[in-house]
């Protein structure tokens, strides 16, 4: 009979896939992710069938972990410019909390490896925002622009935001601030 796996284990192999994901992108070698792990490859293979299987599992693990931070809390009956604030304080804290979780998002994102099915769930658990979106680009300065548009430069931003926080931790907030000033004009105008 064969033995129950372990969730501190999967958990385990899911973070170490993370931390090589944002470093070594895709390609990174599934006995890495094992020895991170403190398991040997075999025993990863326990868990997931093969490395396609083990980064889309990653890749759904954390898109829910994004969209649990982002929908927190959510204000679904404020104001747009509200809801939009909402959002990216929750990102930009997010993305400061868990820098590798962002970094392998951003590689996981971009690649063949993950399943459109999969690209489809995680982008559902997304849908009030892209519908504040959409009521932000009907309302402001780029109108007629699509959502996906709009969530590139908000990445752009959120990003290089992240990136001065993480050279200067102690302007967390003036740099949170300014970056959402930046983008709230850029698409309300």
């Amino acid at each position: 009979m064969a033995r129950p796996l372990s969730e501190e284990k999967r958990e385990a192999i899911l973070t170490s896939a993370a931390k090589l994901v944002a470093t070594l992108s895709t390609g990174a070698p599934t006995a890495g992710i094992a020895k991170g792990a403190g398991l040997s490859e075999g025993t990863l293979f326990n868990y997931f069938a093969n490395k396609d299987e083990l980064l889309n599992q990653l890749y759904l693990e954390i898109k829910a972990d994004l969209g649990k931070a982002l929908l927190t809390a959510y204000p679904s009956n404020a104001d747009i410019r509200s809801q939009s604030l909402h959002v990216w304080d929750s990102f930009v804290e997010w993305g400061a909390k868990y820098p590798m979780k962002r970094k392998a998002m951003r590689q996981l994102s971009v690649s063949e490896r993950i399943r459109e099915e999969n690209k489809r769930q995680g982008a559902a658990a997304f849908s009030d925002i892209n519908r504040m979106l959409e009521k932000s680009i009907a309302a402001g300065a780029l109108k007629g622009r699509s959502s996906a548009f709009v969530g590139a430069i908000f990445e752009a931003v959120a990003e290089t935001t992240l990136e001065f926080i993480a050279r200067d931790p102690k302007e967390r907030e003036r740099y949170k601030q300014s970056g959402f000033e930046f983008f709230w004009n850029g698409i309300s105008g």
